[in-house]
């Protein structure tokens, strides 16, 4: 009896201390995300030899001797090349150089050097790189009080007056790493705090820790500030105290931060102040900005996002266009106009604001959501870049300025709050530099930095990622449907949505229209004439429900539940048979992950996104049922035919 007790305790000591070595083998393994796409291991072996001593540079030369693994590299400045971030490098053996017309270009190249030898080292390598846009933005819609507006991944990494310069640092070197040059550090909804002398001074801490990484810093800034700082009557722009006020504060912003980069307004647009409370026009407002900016080489991002009072009756997705192509042409040479890749609002899909076809004489620059506010926010897994790609294909990057990319980071330790929305930053920068490059070709690159190079793992995640955009899509609203997610939080179904005392603009039903015989807008000729706005080989696509792509069908016509799709299906059956296809590649992608991925991955990730691709699945589950059964409620009643 008693030797039987003294082996229980003795197994039992072998489990406990068993148990204690895998918990420690677990924790030794642990991965929470924090390193993103960086993960090179110091051989601080490299020798580099450099044209001078600046912070930029100085950044280049430090993350080359610490990480290259050849043996010396020599960054040269070249006058003759064309002025830009471009770059050149040219290995043979062990030696690198790198060579740029700007500063800049030697630090992008550093870091493309150091993206290839984790990826596919070669002994001889020769390449030449220009970025397509000059202006490659984040725009952080980040408050004061540290919370952020449609983000998803905790609280603001910019706290105010207690800034963590680590993390900041950290962040800048993520940017750097895929050629990102500036950051808007606050929502467009501004805070008009944010240009007092306390807020920039904070600003020109931020300014210091990321000009080493080539980034600039921008603000975006309340019109109404002097007036709702009492430090004029008014915010009048053409009032000379408003003037002199805008003049004065752009000459302390400048003092405290030389380089900084300028302004980005959202002018009356949901309720925020402009230049129409004064009957002036948004050509008027941007450009007594501008003019404040322009000794100090400034520049004014002017949203086009603006719709709702002066435009009543009219569709909301022209209303963009109504508004600014009668100022085409009289903005000042600093101000850029930004607008959405869509018409409305940063929908699972769009056809490309037709803006971007209208606007010929002012520059231009598209405004692309990172943060998922519509794609299932970060609980799940849609990777952008097919999107992004979708809209290249309408509008070429060649013929705008610049590109903003609203942030999906915060201070969840991961920075996205799914592991996987980490992607969606790493393409940005991508397309940002290069719109060329291919959606694979950077799943590829971000799953090879990010989680390992198995070929098993990269070809069946690569897979998941390209298709998962198009899923969601089937998933929440097929053939064109849009905007029929909850009020406010724009989180899951709502297809009844109604709300009285809103304008109908913001209601679901509003922009299905679905009655017991047909569903959709009717944006063609014989409607709102929305496809009129485009330029004419499009626009004549659009308007013909024959030709019009029927990923937008509804998007641009209102069509009998029974009309016969191009696979002779109805339209009601093809609802039906994307919504149910959009949730089967949910439960697959799930079940792959979670039965297959798991020898490839450390625990921790592999159990938050598993636990995230879980949620999915129920979401999408939820967004079929709610939709088919509402719309079910007319299409079963319908006796029309075609």
């Amino acid at each position: 009896m008693y030797l039987c007790a003294i082996e229980l305790i003795n197994v039992m000591k072998k489990l406990i201390l068993s148990l204690f070595v895998a918990c420690l083998a677990l924790t030794a393994n642990a991965e929470d995300g924090h390193q993103l796409w960086l993960r090179f291991q110091p051989v601080n072996k490299a020798k580099v030899i450099t044209p001078k001593q600046t912070p930029v540079i100085n950044t280049a030369q430090k993350e080359l001797e610490t990480y290259y693994q050849g043996e010396s590299v020599t960054l040269k400045l070249d006058a003759s090349l064309p002025d830009g971030d471009g770059f050149s490098i040219e290995t043979k053996g062990g030696n690198t150089t790198i060579t740029a017309y700007q500063e800049s270009g030697l630090l992008y190249g550093a870091y493309t050097l150091l993206r290839q030898q984790a990826i596919d080292p070669v002994a001889n390598y020769k390449v030449h790189s220009d970025p397509a846009f000059t202006l490659r933005l984040l725009n952080h819609w980040d408050n004061p009080d540290g919370s952020i507006e449609r983000g998803y991944a905790g609280e603001s990494i910019f706290e105010w007056f207690i800034l963590d310069e680590q993390l900041i640092k950290e962040y800048a070197r993520a940017n750097a790493s895929i050629g990102i040059n500036g950051s808007v550090l606050n929502n467009v909804n501004a805070s008009p705090k944010m240009l007092t002398t306390e807020y920039l001074k904070e600003v020109k801490k931020i300014a210091d820790i990321l000009r080493p990484y080539n980034i600039k810093v921008y603000l975006s800034i309340n019109f109404a500030s002097p007036m709702a700082l009492k430090e004029t009557k008014t915010a009048d722009p053409l009032d000379k105290s408003v003037v002199k006020w805008w003049q004065k504060k752009a000459k302390e912003i400048y003092k405290l931060i030389p380089d900084f980069g300028g302004f980005l307004v959202k002018a009356n647009s949901e309720g925020q102040p402009g230049p129409g409370d004064y009957h002036r026009t948004h050509a008027e407002g941007a450009n007594m900005l501008a003019d404040a900016l322009k000794p100090y080489k400034g520049i004014v991002m002017w949203r086009c996002f603006v719709y709702g009072a002066n435009h009543k009756g009219e569709d909301r997705v022209k209303q963009a266009v109504s508004e600014f192509k009668p100022l085409d042409g009289q903005f000042r040479d600093n101000v850029i106009l930004q607008t959405k890749n869509g018409p409305l609002d940063f929908q699972p899909r769009e056809p490309y604001s037709p803006v971007f076809d209208q606007i010929k004489q002012t520059p231009n620059m598209v405004e692309l959501q990172i943060t998922q506010e519509y794609l299932g926010q970060s609980r799940h897994l849609v990777y952008l870049a097919p999107m992004w790609k979708e809209f290249f294909q309408y509008v070429s990057p060649y013929s705008m300025k610049g590109i903003a990319g609203v942030a999906n980071i915060g201070k969840d330790r991961n920075w996205c709050g799914h592991h996987f929305s980490q992607a969606n930053w790493y393409a940005y920068g991508r397309l940002a530099w290069n719109p060329t490059l291919t959606s694979k070709d950077i799943a590829n690159e971000w799953l090879q930095l990010t989680f390992t190079k198995e070929p098993g793992f990269l070809a069946v995640m690569s897979k998941i990622m390209l298709d998962s955009r198009e899923a969601c899509v089937n998933y929440m609203m097929p053939l064109g449907l849009h905007h029929i997610f909850k009020f406010d939080h724009h989180y899951g179904p709502e297809p009844n949505g109604f709300i009285a005392r809103y304008p109908l603009e913001w209601c679901p039903v509003y922009y299905h229209k679905a009655n017991q015989d047909s569903v959709g807008f009717n944006r063609s000729s014989t409607g709102t004439n929305a496809t009129s706005q485009y330029r004419p080989e499009i626009g004549k696509i659009y308007d013909d429900i024959n030709t019009c792509p029927e990923n937008l069908l509804l998007w641009f016509h209102r069509v009998p539940w029974n009309y016969r799709m191009k696979d002779g299906s109805t339209l009601w059956e093809s609802l039906q048979y994307h919504y149910n296809k959009g949730v089967t590649w949910t439960e697959d992608a799930y079940n792959v992950w979670h039965n297959k991925m798991r020898h490839y991955v450390d625990q921790q990730r592999w159990q938050e996104v598993d636990q995230r691709m879980e949620h999915q699945v129920q979401n999408a589950r939820e967004w079929r049922d709610v939709c088919l059964k509402y719309f079910g409620g007319f299409a079963e009643k319908s006796t029309t035919t075609k």
